[in-house]
């Protein structure tokens, strides 16, 4: 099934808030989550040129991860267009379909979505973990390089320091410190998962670097489409 078979395809921005406004009742954000995920899938997309409308050409990656080994367990990339224009806020709809063609692809359930991305941690509470999380029904979270919404303190300098990410004087989201004197990652609970056991995770995904593995390899993989396609 297509995307835009779950729900009318926005054309202008107010319809896509209305959607995101319709959808958002689903989210089941008073569970848990998924506390030791055997699989975790990361999904990210890459943009040829400047990736800013409607029809640019992208390339959407998902990489499932043995959560215990951080070993590949399998791969999957999709090579589409923008489905929306560039709107602060409902970038979700530009990667939606692609991504959507991506996990069907699988053959892998994997228990717990992590995105480039936000997921309440967003102007109307529905960012792209958050979506993908109710079309999929699977548990997501979202994990930013940069703060989208909110304020915070610094967390400590040390890896595993935290502090919340606040907006509204809603806690929204966490900073979490992945590796000692770098810069924190924002995560943000999307679907199904708690954020104690969303920052636990991202901790277990980053053994070496600042970003998730997760993250890091699909990457690699919707560049190395991209380049492949181009080529």
């Amino acid at each position: 099934m297509d995307v835009r078979d779950l729900h009318p395809w926005p054309s202008t921005p107010r319809e896509a808030e209305e959607i995101q406004d319709r959808l958002r009742p689903m989210l089941e954000l008073d569970v848990p989550g998924p506390a030791a995920p055997r699989t975790v899938a990361g999904l990210d997309v890459s943009y040829a040129g400047d990736g800013g409308g409607a029809g640019d050409r992208l390339a959407a990656a998902v990489v499932v991860l043995d959560a215990a080994t951080l070993e590949v367990v399998e791969e999957s990339v999709a090579v589409g267009t923008a489905a929306f224009p560039y709107v602060p806020g409902l970038f979700a709809f530009r990667e939606l379909p692609t991504l959507l063609e991506a996990l069907r692809a699988l053959e892998t359930t994997p228990d717990l979505l992590v995105c480039d991305g936000f997921g309440i941690a967003h102007p109307r509470r529905f960012g792209l973990a958050c979506h993908l999380g109710v079309l999929t029904g699977l548990p997501s979270i979202g994990v930013g390089k940069t703060a989208f919404v909110g304020t915070y303190e610094q967390p400590g300098p040390r890896r595993g320091d935290a502090s919340p990410l606040l907006d509204g004087g809603e806690t929204v989201g966490r900073v979490l410190r992945t590796r000692d004197g770098v810069k924190p990652v924002f995560v943000s609970v999307g679907h199904r998962t708690g954020l104690d056991a969303a920052c636990r995770t991202v901790l277990a995904l980053t053994p070496e670097y600042r970003l998730p593995e997760t993250t890091r390899r699909s990457d690699r993989l919707s560049r190395d489409a991209l380049a492949a396609r181009s080529g």
